[in-house]
């Protein structure tokens, strides 16, 4: 079955809801605080919410945020979220949806793509990706 690669529309709303609950584990997803970021994230125009279909069905979906910074002289993207349903990995599809984040950060002139992750980094690395900095948070 084919795949198709599209930004994210108001009707997916359900669908990546459950993506979304499938990827976190630092805090529980819940319907009414993920309808108010969803919004949020279609009007921001600093934001790409790609997604991945297939008959009809979300199985994946990338979140890109683009902001400047000074350290690199303008524009960086930051990959925040990336999810495959389990079934579908090891196809191609989280490289398919990487590719779509690459171009698109290209295209508003972006001078790097970076992410966090703490269970993906072979995934990573086999797309090319470098290990640059530990990753620090502290929770509110």
């Amino acid at each position: 079955m084919e795949v198709l690669y599209r930004r994210v529309k108001c009707s997916d709303q359900d669908q990546l809801f459950g993506l979304a609950k499938k990827l976190a584990t630092s805090f529980e997803t819940n319907s009414r605080d993920f309808a108010i970021v969803f919004d949020s994230l279609l009007v921001d125009k600093s934001v790409d919410l790609i997604v991945a279909e297939k008959e009809q069905e979300l199985i994946g979906y990338v979140l890109v945020l683009h902001h400047p910074a000074f350290y690199a002289n303008g524009i960086v993207s930051w990959v925040e979220e990336l999810f495959v349903v389990e079934h579908d990995r090891g196809n191609g599809i989280g490289r398919s949806l990487m590719s779509k984040v690459e171009s698109l950060s290209i295209e508003r002139g972006s001078k790097l793509v970076a992410l966090a992750t703490r269970r993906a980094d072979k995934f990573y690395k086999s797309i090319g990706y470098d290990e640059s900095a530990t990753y620090f948070k502290k929770t509110f």
